[in-house]
């Protein structure tokens, strides 16, 4: 069975196409979190999720459009936020806040989390420590979770720990989307990354009226 995994998509829907676009064929797609927030296209992420009927859990951004984040946020998540408060639909809004803080899908295999499996809002890193694995992997063989929208893949005794990197915002100074394929019969993650047309999202960022560098800082993925 091949799962695609995605994460921090943050509104970004042009980045969001072009991936599903490009991505291999898979069995299955999960998303990590943070569907909005930052990018002008909130509700349409979050309808191509819903239509898809991609599992998903809640990320930071999510939470704080739902009304339910004590986040600190500075100028630019704030206006993302504001942003897609203004944009999304009542049920929009109830599906962000109906999502899990974690989940495991495929029978088991794979535990869904957005940043670290004890705390929703703690960055981990891909280099993750030895110790990581023992103690978070428990009974799945994959653990997969995004926030850093820091690519990265570890495998361990016990399993393997993958961030497919984010969708909408980079940074790992790569500008192009990130995801991620796990075959779980060969036990294997391919990354994978895709150009796409970053100039017309910073366009519509423009247009909206949100913050300039949301967009100017797409190009260097950072």
């Amino acid at each position: 069975m091949k799962v695609g995994l995605i994460s921090d998509v943050h509104g970004n829907r042009v980045a969001l196409e072009t991936v599903l676009e490009e991505m291999p064929p898979v069995d299955k797609l999960l998303c990590a979190g943070d569907v909005v927030g930052y990018n002008p296209w909130p509700a349409d992420c979050v309808d191509e999720l819903r239509e898809r009927e991609v599992p998903t859990v809640m990320g930071n951004h999510d939470a704080a459009v739902a009304g339910d984040a004590p986040f600190r946020f500075n100028g630019m998540a704030r206006a993302g936020v504001e942003h897609a408060k203004e944009q999304l639909s009542e049920g929009q809004l109830e599906w962000l806040a109906d999502l899990p803080a974690e989940r495991t899908e495929c029978d088991g295999r794979i535990k869904l989390v957005h940043g670290h499996p004890d705390d929703p809002d703690r960055y981990t890193r891909y280099t993750y420590p030895e110790e990581f694995s023992a103690r978070m992997l428990g009974d799945e063989d994959v653990l997969v979770l995004g926030h850093t929208h820091v690519q990265g893949v570890r495998k361990y005794a016990e399993g393997i720990v993958v961030n497919p990197g984010s969708v909408g915002q980079p940074r790992d100074g790569d500008p192009r989307a990130g995801y991620a394929v796990v075959d779980l019969e060969a036990m294997t993650v391919d990354t994978g990354r895709v150009e796409y047309d970053v100039e017309a999202v910073q366009e519509a960022v423009r247009e909206a009226g949100l913050p300039e560098r949301i967009g100017t800082r797409l190009e260097r993925g950072k």
